[in-house]
């Protein structure tokens, strides 16, 4: 079903690698692997990598390479390029994405394999994991990854009639070169990584790269439950264009799992069935694939029920816009927020604030968080950490008769945590915890 690259593949090529976490690390091992010579630097770590093609150290000068490899994390314009990177502009080198180089390996070595590509602020992950379910279950050569799961050059090599699902992020989007998607998804656009693209219309313009180089041919799937993404659709795109609502999902409705709550869910599900409709799969096996889908983790997924009080971790929302869609989901919660904020703070959620009886605030902008709820007279309480909230949560639960306890936190998870992975498994450990405790007699 699949396999590796030829290992000439990129016999005779340079390659300077910058970065060596989850995407810079894996690119070394499969450019080398490809035949290429490659110089990799990392400014903290320093893996080890047994291989002749590969030269462990910094970079003085930069004029025989064939491109440099960045890692997402690292800028090359804003807010301020990396001294490599600058090097690399100055020497007219290109800085590509894994992605790019994946791309480009496929066509070489021969495969037509069709590339899906998925972005927009929130709900890629789902949209990703979606899709590359239903292809799975339709019995398709898949291989999925990107801003999600694998890194793009950890992924094999597949057949012609495989198809390769990306999760891609702006970061990955504005460093392509030749990379076409027959099928295309911007699924909504909100403010984020702002300090990296300047202003929201640079934002889009990376966001917007996921449809460069469509032909008539291909498919360009839009949101439309955002109005960035509505004149995005108005103005038209050169793919055949299929805008989706999740607030319109029409007989789709009746066949969304518990795992896909919410209108944002619908949209993500709208999405990745047009995308597989496109790619060959009957209305029939995608109304199976999307029964069977289990739901990704730390997506409003429910980690204990004590009482009847659900514990859900949405920890994935790193920002107001994804933490609006859980919200939404439910008519009256306690919510556990906080973190470090993002630019916007959490204003735009003062329409769904009237569910929330209680909120609990945790780490750095915890104070930030309280000015925007005291402005709207939330009630709320800054205790820190999820140790103190959880606890506090379930109490207030039970007090003010609310169903759902939501960690959906509206920040990123950094001043705290390793990731929102860590912050996700910290709430849910907390609250099964909580769940073996025996009550205290009353």
């Amino acid at each position: 079903m699949s396999g590796a690259f030829p290992p000439a593949l990129f016999a005779g090529r340079r390659y300077a690698v910058l970065g060596l976490g989850r995407n810079g690390e894996p690119a070394v091992h499969a450019l080398a692997a490809m035949g290429a010579r490659v110089q990799a630097w990392d400014d903290r770590e320093r893996p080890a990598i047994a291989s002749d093609a590969v030269t462990l150290a910094p970079f003085e000068r930069m004029t025989r390479h064939d491109a440099l490899v960045l890692s997402p994390g690292i800028p090359h314009r804003l807010p301020a390029p990396h001294p490599v990177a600058r090097m690399a502009q100055e020497a007219g080198i290109p800085i590509l994405s894994d992605a790019e180089l994946l791309f480009q390996a496929v066509r070489a070595s021969g495969s037509r394999a069709r590339f899906a590509g998925i972005t927009g602020t929130n709900g890629k992950s789902t949209t990703t994991a979606l899709l590359a379910h239903l292809l799975r279950e339709a019995g398709i050569p898949v291989a999925a990854g990107g801003n999600l799961g694998p890194a793009a050059l950890a992924l094999p090599l597949l057949p012609d009639d495989g198809v390769y699902v990306l999760e891609m992020s702006s970061y990955m989007l504005e460093r392509l070169q030749t990379l076409r998607f027959d099928a295309a998804c911007l699924l909504n656009l909100s403010p984020d990584h702002l300090d990296r693209h300047g202003d929201m219309d640079g934002y889009a313009r990376a966001k917007l790269e996921v449809f460069a180089r469509q032909t008539p041919d291909d498919l360009a799937v839009i949101g439309l439950d955002d109005r960035a993404c509505r004149a995005i659709a108005a103005a038209g795109t050169v793919a055949r264009l299929h805008p989706v609502s999740g607030h319109d999902p029409g007989p789709l409705a009746a066949l969304l799992p518990p795992t896909l709550p919410g209108a944002h869910n619908a949209q993500n599900a709208l999405a990745a069935a047009a995308m597989a409709r496109h790619l060959g799969l009957s209305d029939a096996v995608i109304a199976a694939g999307l029964a069977s889908f289990p739901g990704l983790p730390h997506r409003q997924r429910e980690v204990a029920r004590i009482d009847g009080i659900a514990f859900v971790d949405d920890s994935k929302a790193t920002n107001a816009d994804a933490a609006s869609r859980a919200l939404a989901c439910y008519d009256r919660l306690i919510w556990i927020a906080g973190g470090l904020a993002k630019s916007g703070g959490i204003d735009d959620l003062a329409p769904l604030f009237d569910r929330i009886p209680l909120a609990l605030l945790i780490g750095r902008d915890a104070q930030r968080l309280a000015g925007t709820l005291s402005a709207y007279k939330v009630e709320h309480r800054i205790v820190g950490t999820l140790e103190h909230a959880v606890p506090q949560a379930f109490e207030a639960a039970r007090a003010h008769g609310a169903p759902v306890v939501l960690l959906s936190p509206a920040c990123a998870s950094f001043d705290q945590f390793a990731s929102f992975e860590a912050r996700g498994e910290r709430f849910a450990a907390l609250a099964r915890q909580l769940a073996r405790q025996p009550e205290e007699p009353s």
